[in-house]
């Protein structure tokens, strides 16, 4: 009784900030005229343009490039950091880098290395090192340990390899051919700050009112990710590798030169306050305050208050969706249908989607928590779909609604919450990203910021930008154990 009584307490609460938030925030629609945006951008995606194909096919080769070897390195440095993550110090690294949304960290580079490839692969790198070693920690630690109290002589190392690793092995597999996906996507994203991906094709394309053009280069990429449990094998890893760099040092020769005194300077002066390198502890005390009350406390609050938002939409949107991918609700024959819609939907990354959004609706929250709401409940919702097709029901279980409300949803309830709030620290560093596009999360600081080249006021506000993950990955884990929730969802 008393945990019906948490459950019961945490959606009242849920549902009362979120109705704090929606009467706080700004959800007007600013366009003109969306009725006929909607229809021009309707209009273009049925009659997709192919016919640049050969313009945006390099563009292809480098989303796909920068995919690999960036998720590549981050699945080596992410397994051998599981292997340490029980210390204190590694956790908190690991929670630091994947705190800070990769597009961030293609903004810091950038300033570094330019266009040079090393931007993009660290980008990616860093902060799914950080995912990949908490994921593989977690899958490891919930393996049997049964077989390795007979390896007790052994070191850590053999007793990790052979008694706790290859037991999790096939999970971690799956997990990292996840992790490919979401390194397609966010290779892809990175094409809207200057670097050849897809997303430079799309935001020209979108800007430019050329929707059908831009709905062939989203078909593309839905059909590369579509079949990426066929292309992607691990017996072609190392050959898509190789690929992979010969292809990024061909396309970006030239930018391939670097200039390490640009990195000196970046580290020792840019990034530092001028207060603090010119020794003046009471201004720097001052700056930092100004900035906090003037950027950060409205960055955090309006990154929130999207948040919150965004992820009660995330819920609501989960719980219609998944039927549609459900053998208990939709015919074999017609199942397809649903999953092909949530594989579009998953696939569109949450920043495209939010562009999109804000070409129809105009500038606004509306569009963001649409879109956040939309890309990660076609990931949830195709979660569930899965584990429903789990459960056996009595042959004289009613059908239709009746079905979806007494038998299906008291079952898999708790499931679907535990990948809502698994969630939440996505949706948070998305929150935070879309600043860049205009709302007053953030993102906005610290693009303006970086527009400025103010980069010590960048790199407080990334810092803080962190902190507000880790917070919310500690409260989101607190939530799930104390509701009794699952811990680690394998595809998430």
């Amino acid at each position: 009784m008393g945990l019906r009584l948490s459950l019961r307490h945490f959606h009242a609460g849920l549902l009362l900030l979120a109705a704090l938030c929606i009467a706080l925030g700004d959800w007007a629609i600013g366009s003109h005229d969306p009725s006929r945006i909607l229809w021009r951008i309707l209009h273009g995606a049925i009659t997709p343009d192919f016919t640049n194909t050969h313009e945006w096919l390099p563009a292809m080769g480098s989303t796909i490039a920068f995919a690999m070897l960036g998720v590549g390195a981050a699945w080596a440095l992410g397994l051998l950091l599981s292997l340490v993550y029980h210390w204190r110090l590694v956790r908190w690294c690991c929670a630091s880098v994947r705190g800070v949304h990769e597009l961030f960290w293609a903004l810091l580079f950038l300033q570094v290395f330019g266009l040079h490839p090393l931007t993009g692969l660290l980008a990616i790198a860093l902060p799914y090192s950080g995912i990949c070693a908490r994921v593989y920690a977690e899958l490891v630690e919930e393996t049997s340990g049964l077989p390795e109290r007979h390896l007790r002589a052994s070191d850590r190392f053999s007793r990790f390899l052979w008694a706790r690793l290859t037991q999790a092995w096939p999970h971690i597999r799956a997990y990292s051919g996840y992790r490919m996906e979401c390194g397609l996507r966010s290779s892809a994203v990175l094409g809207f700050i200057g670097l050849p991906t897809l997303g430079y094709h799309l935001e020209t394309a979108f800007r430019q009112g050329q929707y059908s053009q831009a709905f062939a280069l989203l078909y593309a990429f839905f059909l590369l990710i579509g079949t990426r449990h066929w292309w992607l094998r691990p017996r072609w890893l190392p050959v898509y590798a190789i690929a992979s760099l010969v292809w990024l040092a061909h396309t970006s020769a030239p930018y391939l030169s670097l200039q390490p005194s640009l990195l000196w300077q970046f580290l020792s002066h840019d990034i530092w306050p001028r207060a603090l390198l010119a020794g003046n502890l009471a201004a720097t005390g001052d700056w930092l305050w100004a900035l906090f009350h003037d950027e950060g406390l409205p960055g955090l609050f309006n990154t929130l208050l999207l948040s919150l938002v965004a992820l009660v939409f995330t819920l609501a949107f989960s719980l219609l969706q998944f039927p549609w991918v459900s053998r208990h609700f939709v015919r074999t024959r017609w199942r397809w249908l649903g999953h092909a819609l949530l594989v579009a939907l998953r696939s569109t990354p949450e920043y495209v989607l939010a562009y999109i959004g804000l070409v129809w609706l105009g500038p606004s929250m509306l569009p963001a928590a649409l879109a956040l709401s939309v890309h990660n409940g076609a990931i949830i919702a195709f979660l569930s779909g899965q584990a429903s097709n789990t459960l056996l029901l009595r042959t004289d279980t009613p059908a239709g609604i009746d079905r979806y409300f007494w038998t299906v949803l008291p079952r898999l309830y708790r499931t679907v919450l535990a990948f809502t709030l698994y969630r939440f620290e996505i949706i948070l560093r998305e929150s935070a990203i879309l600043g860049i596009l205009g709302i007053y999360t953030l993102g906005f600081y610290i693009d303006s910021a970086f527009e400025d080249f103010r980069f010590d006021k960048a790199m407080v506000l990334i810092v803080l930008t962190a902190g507000l993950n880790i917070v919310a990955e500690i409260s989101a884990r607190g939530l799930r154990q104390h509701l009794a929730l699952r811990n680690t969802p394998e595809e998430i």
